[in-house]
């Protein structure tokens, strides 16, 4: 996956291109330490200055915390639509932390005996590598060469109302929340993000960016047949195997589903948005209203390169054409 290495991503991007700002959806600061994460993504603004996002997630303390605490999973509640938005039940992880397959896959990302670090500590230590002003608990200074003065904007992705809202919040940094991954809590993390922003020298009002998963094809048939892997695809994740090669249409119409393999990914299948250019726009316009959002990060996952492409490029002019 290209996602597991994002430095390394965004590096190569930002090498074949020359205008557009290129970022992390989010680095897990779970899995490496802020001052590795600084010198890397100070690297790439050495060589790009000026175009760098560095978006930071606590993914891998999430996962642990489920893992060790699986009964604490709250009860999904029934789905709800919110002025035209659909909020679907909330998914739970307590199959797959009972199986022990989450741990498992924790104990692959960090070395024996690590301990889980404190998110809020961890982005304090990005930004204080970032402005030259670390200093440890004892009094002594470290600096990230490169990487310190790295002219990156920082940004805090999170799913729902917890921590990663407050901390993106009391930091006055940007926020990304997360509706094409966790849909049912998209609402919670943006009041909760408002709730506790507080004006600093990145930011004097909230700013929120809300992702979105769309297909986009010439009509809404063409789009539906595109979007069929998904289910598939996410269900593969779901199961703790991972994120399979994806799909094709063929492939996705012979996969056995039963009513358990259904509702295991239903909340993600319902909140696509799949169909004609005109479709796609009026859900995604109902998505910016419901959630006050200052932008919108669109996903296309499609199994042929070319049907990605155009969905993008049709949605775009759609998008223009409603201004």
């Amino acid at each position: 996956m290209a996602s597991s290495a994002p430095a390394v991503l965004i590096g190569l991007v930002a090498a074949a291109t020359t205008r557009i700002r290129v970022g992390s959806g989010a680095v897990q600061l779970g899995y490496q330490t802020p001052l590795a994460v600084v010198e890397q993504f100070g690297i790439i603004d050495a060589l790009h200055p000026g175009r760098i996002d560095l978006g930071l997630g606590r993914s891998g303390q999430r996962v642990a915390e489920i893992a060790a605490r699986p009964a604490e999973e709250p009860e999904p509640a029934g789905p709800r639509w919110v002025d035209g938005l659909l909020i679907p039940p909330r998914f739970s992880f307590a199959g797959l932390a009972a199986s022990g397959r989450l741990a498992f896959q924790a104990s692959l990302l960090r070395p024996p005996g690590a301990e889980i670090p404190d998110f809020g500590e961890q982005v304090d230590a990005v930004l204080a590598f970032l402005e030259g002003t670390y200093t440890s608990p004892e009094g002594f200074d470290a600096h990230a060469v490169p990487g310190e003065g790295a002219d990156v904007e920082v940004w805090i992705l999170g799913s729902s109302g917890g921590q990663s809202a407050r901390v993106a919040g009391e930091r006055g940094l940007p926020f990304g929340a997360n509706y094409h991954v966790s849909p049912a809590t998209v609402l919670e993390a943006v009041e909760a993000y408002r709730k506790w922003f507080t004006p600093s020298e990145y930011l004097a009002e909230p700013y929120v960016i809300v992702s979105a998963d769309a297909v986009v094809a010439e009509d809404d048939a063409t789009a539906r047949e595109l979007a069929k892997p998904y289910g598939v695809w996410v269900h593969g994740i779901r199961t703790g195997k991972g994120a399979i090669p994806y799909p094709t249409p063929a492939e996705a119409d012979a996969f056995e589903w039963s009513e358990a393999d259904r509702a295991l990914v239903a909340d993600r299948i319902d909140t696509q948005f799949v169909g004609s250019p005109e479709t796609v726009v009026a859900g995604l316009r109902t998505l910016r209203r419901v959630t006050g959002a200052d932008e919108l990060l669109i996903t296309t996952i499609t199994h042929d390169h070319a049907d990605r492409v155009r969905s993008y490029e049709l949605l775009a002019e759609a998008w223009r054409a409603s201004e």
